[in-house]
């Protein structure tokens, strides 16, 4: 039976795809900008179990974009935030959050794990993307992965498209050939990306800690459109939609 508070969704897409959505179990690896909104979204949605992976804590910085950032959680556990957050808007949710930023042998420990039905890559660092991407073709775990969100202002050129159709985004490139030269790994799974172009003028270098040699300036939406783009596709997936 649908639970009360989920009434709304049902009459929109169905008790069978609700009850479908109860018995997901999907995971999110990375809870920034675009992770921390693709989360609320599915909790919304229904989602029955997440798994969230990330192993930083908020910054101030995190203040203009992601959804657990507060001036109140400073120095606290991102996925912990979310966790309590998810908790709250379904108090049956099951959660399963990890506190850490995973290596490749990790990586390929958790997503090897039987039970996920679906994964979101919300990582902002090109290796931890590669591991992910790699180690979830192999698994066959179907998933959507995020491209650059930053350095940009337009929502609406935002997309969902197979990786070798995407334009105008460097670090799809960056992605794709590294794959391809790596991996050899050509296409075959969805991503979001922008078709505008990033402000070069945003762009700062940083100490390369946290496999991260780089970042943009970002608004507050576009991560977070990103975010329900993810989401919007995983549900759509999960309830027989798409």
């Amino acid at each position: 039976m649908t639970p009360h508070w989920l009434e709304r969704t049902e009459l929109l897409i169905g008790p069978d795809a609700i009850e479908r959505l109860q018995k997901a179990h999907v995971l999110v690896v990375g809870l920034g900008g675009v992770g921390s909104f693709a989360v609320e979204f599915l909790a919304r949605s229904g989602v029955g179990t997440l798994t969230l992976v990330d192993g930083d804590v908020v910054d101030p910085t995190n203040r203009n974009r992601q959804l657990q950032a507060l001036s109140s959680t400073h120095g606290q556990k991102k996925a912990a935030l979310l966790e309590a957050r998810v908790k709250d808007i379904n108090p049956d949710v099951v959660v399963h959050s990890h506190d850490e930023f995973l290596t490749p042998e990790a990586m390929r420990a958790l997503i090897s794990q039987p039970g996920f039905d679906f994964a979101l890559d919300c990582i902002d660092s090109v290796q931890p993307k590669l591991n992910f991407i790699v180690t979830a073709l192999q698994a066959k775990l179907p998933f959507i992965s995020s491209m650059g969100a930053g350095g940009r202002l337009d929502p609406s050129k935002i997309q969902i498209a197979k990786l070798e159709r995407t334009y105008n985004c460097p670090f799809a490139k960056h992605i794709r050939k590294r794959l391809g030269r790596e991996y050899q790994i050509k296409k075959g799974f969805p991503v979001i990306f922008s078709t505008e172009l990033a402000n070069p003028e945003s762009v700062r270098l940083t100490d390369g800690s946290n496999f991260k040699k780089s970042f943009y300036g970002t608004s507050a939406w576009i991560p977070a459109a990103f975010g329900l783009h993810a989401a919007s596709y995983a549900v759509r997936k999960l309830s027989g939609l798409l």
